[in-house]
């Protein structure tokens, strides 16, 4: 992924932040295990973000440090997380995040007001058709219940780069930067922000070398800087320059996963909702060991693909989760998961006897 991916599109992105002397700009959220990995096995690739970073053209966005659904299951753990991302952030690019995405764009009006209350300005979400009905996701909404801005993505223009890219059954096949560059301008007076959020892996990855994808990349700053009214913010510099235009109210949660756009990609069958309740249920044993170890196992597998994995979905979703799952089957993923969270539970029992039997509790 490094090599096919990672590095050659951080190459570009660093090539064209210079070329367009500052006026293209660029936003990326990376978690705190995808960290771990480039720390441990590509240093190469955590220099190329740094080296992004050190143009001044960059913004790092907050998450949680292990990707995982903890607001739903436990704040305590949420918190916690979030400010280990946060410090992360600050050590390797000097930056703290003022602009926040849940892992995969859960959000909700309630988790709207308690990252408002953890100190983000801003904080990033789906564009929903349900909820924005005849609305357009280009411009700042809010939560009904708090003050911090909700930038919506613009899951289509977003989707013709991610998904669309390469499928020659596509009618606007094949997309040139030059073709999405008038898509673009044609919303001129529409709106005030266009949010193009999307896997970085899109590029070299599920969008091959081969498609073109980074001749796209490579020609659409330019081409986008041709009409007078367009230019690139980072999401940070979005919150700040522009005004809440209307209430996005979303009383349930909401997600960028699948057609439903829900929590259904990770919660909502037996095995899923039965594996996520006992991991969570491990949480005070796992803290109350003192193990960094344990802590860190634990915390490794509350990520939400563990859950993904075990969706039992048809049709497209389905075919979606497939491609991702290193599992033959979602049964293979739940056996897996919950032979590993047997094992970490017996390890916790035994680092307890001796503890117990001390104190004279057999």
């Amino acid at each position: 992924m490094a090599d096919k991916c990672y590095l050659p599109t951080n190459r570009l992105m660093l090539e064209l932040i210079e070329k367009h002397k500052g006026d293209f700009r660029i936003s990326y959220s990376i978690s705190g295990v995808a960290m771990e990995q480039f720390e441990a096995w590509r240093p190469d690739v955590l220099q190329s973000f740094i080296e992004l970073a050190n143009t001044g053209c960059v913004e790092f966005i907050g998450e949680t440090y292990y990707h995982s659904l903890s607001y739903i299951f436990s704040k305590e753990e949420f918190k916690k997380q979030v400010d280990q991302h946060r410090q992360l952030m600050k050590k390797y690019f000097n930056q703290e995040p003022r602009v926040f995405r849940n892992t995969e764009l859960q959000y909700n009006n309630e988790l709207a007001a308690f990252v408002e209350g953890m100190g983000y300005k801003g904080i990033i979400c789906e564009g929903v058709d349900r909820l924005l009905g005849d609305r357009s996701p280009n411009q700042l909404y809010k939560a009904p219940n708090a003050g911090i801005k909700s930038l919506l993505k613009n899951y289509r223009m977003s989707d013709d780069i991610a998904f669309r890219f390469s499928d020659r059954n596509w009618s606007e096949w094949p997309l040139t930067a030059d073709r999405f560059a008038n898509w673009v301008h044609q919303l001129a007076g529409h709106g005030e922000t266009i949010n193009l959020f999307m896997d970085y892996e899109t590029f070299g990855e599920h969008q091959w070398a081969e498609s073109g994808i980074f001749e796209f990349m490579r020609y659409l700053p330019s081409y986008v800087l041709k009409h007078p009214d367009f230019g690139f913010k980072t999401v940070g510099e979005t919150v700040d320059a522009y005004a809440v235009k209307d209430v996005y109210d979303a009383h349930d949660f909401i997600s960028w996963a699948d057609t439903e756009r829900d929590l259904s990609a990770w919660l909502g069958n037996p095995m899923q909702d039965e594996s996520i309740a006992k991991i969570y249920s491990l949480e005070e044993q796992v803290y109350g060991s003192g193990d960094k170890l344990f802590i860190d196992t634990w915390k490794k597998m509350l990520t939400s693909d563990h859950f993904y994995y075990m969706t039992t979905k048809y049709w497209a979703d389905g075919d979606v989760h497939k491609y991702f799952s290193p599992y033959d089957s979602p049964y293979d993923a739940y056996i897996y998961f919950m032979n590993a969270m047997s094992d970490l539970s017996m390890e916790l029992k035994r680092k307890r006897s001796p503890k117990l039997k001390k104190a004279g509790i057999e």
